[in-house]
């Protein structure tokens, strides 16, 4: 299997951060791809990576000094979740999932999931990685895993929300929603379109966000300082519904390859107090993922 020839690979060898995350951190968006060979990629694919397997991803997070992962199902591995099982099998319960589902999934496979560690499924609304799913699909998900208690992710981009909103308002409980909802930095956080998100999360308290991604969302590029405003205020905002994540291995980037350590250092610009920190890495995933 041969990774898209603009595709970057992940980081040979990330910095250490500057900032010493608190004892318990967690990592609550990350990927594992692969290995091609053992988990192939998904025939529908809209890009392929590079092998990012579940051994490396562990050994980042020491490197980091996290304690534990959430480890997201990407598309590039579509219905097919045996890499990720895989990876939460091996984690010594210090890993939970979020998987992507196929709708006539049975409830013998998602409580077999649920044993494993998954906690959620991801709704994908992107349109370059993934082919538009009828809503009621997604619906009819989300009354299936009600049962288990899991929440829902969704990843959408900025000027796709306004759509979104009646859809996000009809579902069940806790709703995480990936990188900010991806704004557009150049705007500005007074922007109509980031203040519609803002609205959104105060309007709807089950509705919660990772402050991830500035090396996606970023114009300046490292140390993302441009990325910072909207983050802070997210975390300014809602303490108590704020998620942070490294994205590891970054799939589908072509700008530049993202150091770690450096993405870790941006977390007291975003977190600029202990508690808040506490709260974005340890407290806020623990009550969402463990407890």
């Amino acid at each position: 299997m041969v990774m898209d020839p603009d595709y970057l690979p992940f980081h040979p060898n990330p910095s250490k951060p500057t900032f010493k995350v608190p004892a318990g951190a967690v990592d609550a968006h990350c990927h594992v791809f692969g290995p091609a060979d053992r988990f192939p990629y998904a025939p529908e694919r809209k890009y392929t990576p590079c092998d990012a397997p579940k051994e490396k991803l562990f050994a980042l997070r020491d490197h980091l000094g996290f304690s534990r992962n959430v480890i997201v199902q990407a598309s590039c591995h579509g219905k097919d979740n045996r890499a990720l099982v895989d990876a939460l099998l091996s984690s010594n319960d210090m890993a939970r999932g979020v998987a992507i589902v196929n709708p006539d999934i049975s409830e013998a496979e998602l409580k077999d999931m649920d044993k494993a560690g998954v906690r959620a499924v991801r709704f994908n609304f992107v349109k370059r990685l993934v082919d538009a799913t009828p809503k009621d699909v997604f619906l009819g998900v989300a009354e299936k895993i009600k049962k288990l208690g899991w929440h829902i992710v969704v990843y959408f981009e900025a000027q796709d929300l306004e759509e979104l909103i009646p859809f996000l308002n009809q579902l069940p409980g806790i709703i995480v929603v990936d990188h900010m909802g991806r704004p557009d930095v150049t705007k500005g956080v007074d922007h109509e379109d980031f203040q519609r998100f803002i609205q959104l999360m105060e309007d709807n308290p089950n509705i919660w966000v990772k402050v991830s991604c500035p090396e996606r969302l970023t114009v300046q590029g490292p140390t993302y300082d441009d990325v910072v405003p909207f983050a802070r205020t997210l975390v300014e905002k809602f303490q108590d519904r704020v998620l942070w994540g490294t994205d590891w291995p970054h799939p589908n980037m072509k700008s530049h390859t993202p150091d770690e350590g450096v993405l870790v250092d941006v977390i007291p610009k975003i977190a600029t107090s202990a508690a808040a920190q506490k709260a974005l890495l340890i407290d806020n995933p623990m009550k969402l993922y463990w407890d």
